[in-house]
C-alpha cells in the first residue's frame, strides 16, 4: 500500500513538475493556456464599460481558472516529499499570489475595501510570471542569471562607485550651476547619464562639465555591454554542458540536472526517470 502511494506521488511529480513524458507535456500546455487566458481576463476586467456589461460571466471565468490553479497549486505540493520547500520557493510564491486574489475579496468587503479589493486582484497578474517555469529557454537564463550573479553584483558596485565619484566631481566643476546644488543631485545625474537615459533635468554648463560628460556616456555604452557579456557566456556554458532537462527532484526541488542524470547531485536522490 505504501509503495503504490510513493509510486503514485512520484508519478504525479513527473507529470506537474517536467516535461520528459507526453502527460507532462499536456499538462503545460494545458497551465499556459489557463494562465495566458486569465491574464487576458485581467485586462479585460480594467476595461469598464465591458466590465459593467459582462460582470456575471467574467466573475465565473475566473472562478473556474482560481479553482483550477487551486488543484494544480495543492498538487504541486503533496506531490514533493519536503512540501515547504516549495511553498517558499520562488514559484511555490508565485502561485499562491496568482491564487489567493478571489479568495480574499471574500473577506475584505464594505464600501470603503473596494478599492483594496481591486488592488488585491491585480495580483491574479503574477500568473504570467509562471510562464517562465514552463519555458525551458528561461531555465537557461535562470541558471545564467544564478551563476553570474557574483560577477554582476561586482560590477553592478563598481558602477555605483563610479557614479558616487564622477557625481562628486561634476558638483566640484559646477560650482555655479543650480542643476549640481549638491552631491545626491549630481549622482543622481551621473547615473541617468551614464545609463543613456538622459532626462535633460540637469546638465552641465561649464567646459570641464561637458568634456566629463561626454566621457561618462561614452563609458555607458561600453558598460551597458558588460552583463551581457558575462550572462551570454554562462549560457553558452549551460548549453554545452547540457544542463537543460526538465528532472526536478522531489527531495530537494533542484532542478539543474545533466540530461540522463539518475541522481540528484544536490542531495544523491534518485530522479524519477522510469516507472
Amino acid at each position: 500500500m505504501k509503495n503504490n502511494i510513493l509510486q503514485w506521488k512520484a508519478k504525479l511529480h513527473e507529470i506537474v513538475y517536467e516535461a520528459d513524458t507526453k502527460s507532462g507535456k499536456y499538462f503545460d500546455i494545458a497551465v499556459l493556456i489557463i494562465i495566458l487566458f486569465s491574464v487576458v481576463l485581467v485586462m479585460i476586467e480594467s476595461i469598464d464599460s465591458i466590465k459593467k456589461e459582462f460582470y456575471f460571466i467574467l466573475n465565473i471565468f475566473e472562478w473556474i481558472i482560481t479553482i483550477l490553479f487551486t488543484i494544480e497549486y495543492v498538487l504541486r505540493i503533496i506531490s514533493v516529499k519536503k512540501p515547504l520547500k516549495y511553498i517558499f520557493s520562488f514559484y511555490g510564491i508565485i502561485d499562491l499570489l496568482s491564487t489567493i486574489p478571489k479568495y480574499l475579496s471574500f473577506i475584505i468587503s464594505g464600501t470603503n475595501s473596494l478599492i483594496a479589493i481591486r488592488a488585491l486582484r491585480l495580483l491574479r497578474v503574477f500568473r504570467i510570471l509562471k510562464l517562465t517555469s514552463f519555458i525551458s529557454e528561461s531555465n537557461f537564463l535562470i541558471k545564467a542569471l544564478k551563476a553570474s550573479k557574483t560577477k554582476i553584483l561586482i560590477f553592478m558596485f563598481s558602477i555605483v562607485v563610479t557614479c558616487i565619484i564622477l557625481g562628486t566631481i561634476m558638483y566640484m566643476v559646477e560650482t555655479n550651476n543650480d542643476g549640481f546644488s549638491n552631491i545626491p543631485k549630481s549622482i543622481y545625474w551621473s547615473i541617468v547619464t551614464m545609463t543613456t537615459v538622459g532626462y535633460g533635468d540637469i546638465f552641465p554648463i561649464t567646459i570641464a562639465g561637458q568634456v566629463i560628460a561626454s566621457i561618462i556616456m561614452i563609458l555607458g555604452y561600453g558598460i551597458i555591454a558588460v552583463p551581457t557579456g558575462i550572462v551570454s557566456a554562462e549560457i553558452n556554458y549551460q548549453q554545452k554542458n547540457n544542463i537543460n532537462n526538465t528532472q526536478s527532484c522531489q527531495y530537494c526541488m533542484e532542478d539543474t540536472h545533466y540530461d540522463n542524470s539518475k541522481y540528484c547531485h544536490e542531495c544523491g536522490k534518485q530522479l524519477n526517470n522510469e516507472f
